[in-house]
């Protein structure tokens, strides 16, 4: 055989691989488990970090407000200091709308060295709600809108399945053409890496959270000290659910029905941020890991319909069947996804195309990491957590 030949067989072997072995991680099926009504409703503090989140509140903290939960709750939102009034937008929110959970805003000033925003943020939020003794905290993100049961049904989850976490992959806008394009595509091969079905068996070896969406119980959180012990992490929610299973937490992950983002996405530029801001971190910046995953993204994605079209270009049949049969397995295992977004079907073949602008959002992460500007979100840049000092 050609040696094109042999990378098309190959790639097939990894997609007949992925399709059987990797924790059946194309179907889209891990949605909230048992909700059963517990006998009483637990006290929930609900944290919310913010930093110039003026353009998205008003679509997503009247959702907060209006949280329809049978005990009490309150929000706490971390205004982590913001330059567009987000604070004092929230406040007024609150005053003009039929609140059913009343609203704390605090504004806890620039992180301490060795704190990612976020984490400090959450670090305030949650001191803050722990005088109230809460059962459980909510940690959603400003750019979440939730349905009014959202808390309702998170707590049932939790309380009637004995979990420690639980967390919501938030269903993300899809609306211009780039989102449609990238959107299901980011949520599919997050899924790949950390496949709910292994997050979701008792005693896993894979932790992984999205960081939108996580009711955690207070004495877990305490048990694996969050967020002290994760405050250099860049991509936090899987830090925290390692956290939390590490110390002997139980963690769930699934899709969202009704807990959707409301943070647009319109242009290539704005999804390209998105991605590159932390993946070179997700490789623990690791040359050799941004090689691998290059090389694996080539192999496994790009390699078949370059080995259907060249083969049959060259005659090459063993290369054209192999990669057409590849390809058209990726596109199936892309089908669950795409329908869960109410996308056209038809965007399942573009998965090459879409894992290329993915594999170029990672070299670029690597490459703005190196020139000092890498895990940089709305006007922070963080450096590694090894070069971070300790406290």
């Amino acid at each position: 055989m050609s040696a094109l030949a042999w990378i098309a067989v190959v790639s097939l072997a990894c997609w007949l691989w992925l399709l059987l072995g990797q924790g059946f991680f194309w179907r889209t099926d891990q949605r909230l488990p048992d909700r059963s009504a517990p006998v009483d409703w637990p006290y929930v503090a609900v944290v919310v970090p913010a930093r110039d989140e003026a353009q998205v509140l008003p679509r997503s903290l009247p959702t907060l407000l209006a949280q329809d939960y049978p005990g009490e709750a309150e929000i706490f939102l971390v205004d982590d200091g913001s330059s567009d009034g987000t604070g004092e937008l929230a406040r007024a929110l609150a005053a003009r709308e039929e609140c059913a959970l009343p609203l704390t805003v605090v504004e806890p000033g620039e992180p301490e060295p060795g704190w990612t925003g976020k984490l400090w943020a959450l670090r305030q939020g949650i001191a803050l709600a722990r005088a109230r003794e809460p059962e459980y905290l909510l940690l959603t993100d400003a750019d979440i809108a939730h349905e009014p049961d959202s808390l309702r049904e998170l707590v049932a989850a939790a309380r009637s399945n004995g979990l420690d976490l639980v967390s919501q992959m938030a269903r993300l806008r899809v609306a211009s053409g780039w989102e449609r394009l990238v959107v299901p595509a980011f949520v599919y091969f997050f899924a790949q890496l950390y496949p709910f079905r292994w997050i979701n068996t008792p005693r896993a070896r894979t932790a992984a959270a999205a960081g939108g969406c996580v009711l955690l119980r207070t004495e877990a959180a305490e048990r694996a000290r969050i967020p002290e012990s994760v405050r250099q992490a860049v991509i936090d929610d899987v830090s925290v659910a390692r956290a939390v299973s590490r110390s002997g937490g139980r963690i769930w992950l699934g899709l969202a029905e009704r807990v959707d983002s409301v943070r647009p996405y319109p242009r290539l530029a704005d999804l390209w941020r998105m991605v590159a801001r932390s993946a070179y971190a997700q490789l623990r910046h690791s040359p050799a890991l941004l090689l691998g995953t290059v090389a694996g993204l080539a192999l496994i994605y790009l390699a078949p319909p370059v080995a259907l079209f060249a083969g049959m270009a060259r005659d090459d049949s063993v290369a054209g069947w192999a990669g057409g049969l590849a390809w058209l397995v990726m596109a199936g295992t892309y089908v669950p996804m795409l329908r869960y977004y109410r996308q056209p079907l038809l965007l399942a073949p573009l998965l090459p195309f879409t894992a290329l602008l993915y594999l170029l959002m990672t070299v670029d992460s690597a490459v703005q990491h190196y020139r000092g500007r890498g895990a940089a979100w709305k006007g922070r840049t963080y450096a590694r957590p090894e070069a971070t000092p300790d406290r």
